[in-house]
């Protein structure tokens, strides 16, 4: 059991380094979290600062969820679509899981982060080529036909911990992914809500200057 918490912990540490929030700071002179939806995330980055800040921002957010999942893989030989481990997923999902909450809920900015989308987003791509394979074609079919990003990310996550269950991975696996879906569908309620009304902001990209 220890080696989850410890797991857990790694994660959640890197999952706290706010990337949106730091570019708000130190490029636009701004907290993010102060600007748009209030959210610091990628989509609020594009609205606010552009889609160039916006999509790096995506990109680094995204490593976080990778870099927690590959260093407690290696660290407590687990594996993932790309390696064999003799624990399986679990490290790395601990981990990953402990981004995603650190990303979600920083104790550095009491608690108000971002809703975790891209940190999941990069974690599916370690689990299984055949589930990332799905969950991201299905991804980029509903974001080009809706323009919706918050229905896009949770189809992502949702889509994992449905697959996880019909690969047959072992229920702690199963178990991780529907905690990371429930974590997307909460951290998205507001915009859950905005869907349903038909208030949902499509995304635009606006270039700087």
């Amino acid at each position: 059991m220890y080696y989850r918490i410890i797991c857990l912990l790694i994660g959640y540490a890197i999952g706290c380094i706010q990337i949106a929030y730091m570019m708000g700071k130190h490029v636009g002179g701004i907290d993010i979290r102060e600007h748009g939806s209030g959210n610091a995330g990628t989509t609020n980055v594009v609205r606010v600062m552009g889609a160039k800040i916006g999509i790096l921002v995506f990109v680094l957010d995204l490593a976080k969820g990778m870099v927690a999942f590959v260093l407690c893989s290696a660290i407590f030989g687990g594996g993932s679509a790309y390696s064999s481990g003799a624990l399986g997923l679990i490290p790395g999902l601990y981990g990953a899981l402990g981004a995603v909450l650190g990303h979600d809920f920083p104790i550095q900015l009491k608690g108000r982060g971002g809703k975790g989308s891209a940190t999941t987003i990069g974690i599916v791509l370690l689990l299984d080529w055949r589930i990332a394979l799905i969950c991201y074609l299905s991804g980029a079919v509903t974001l080009v036909f809706t323009r919706y990003v918050s229905a896009t990310s949770i189809l992502i996550a949702c889509l994992m911990a449905v697959l996880l269950a019909m690969f047959a991975y072992q229920p702690e696996v199963v178990c991780i992914g529907a905690i990371l879906a429930a974590l997307s569908l909460y951290q998205h309620r507001a915009n859950i809500s905005r869907l349903v009304r038909g208030e949902a902001k499509k995304i635009k990209f606006k270039k700087q200057g």
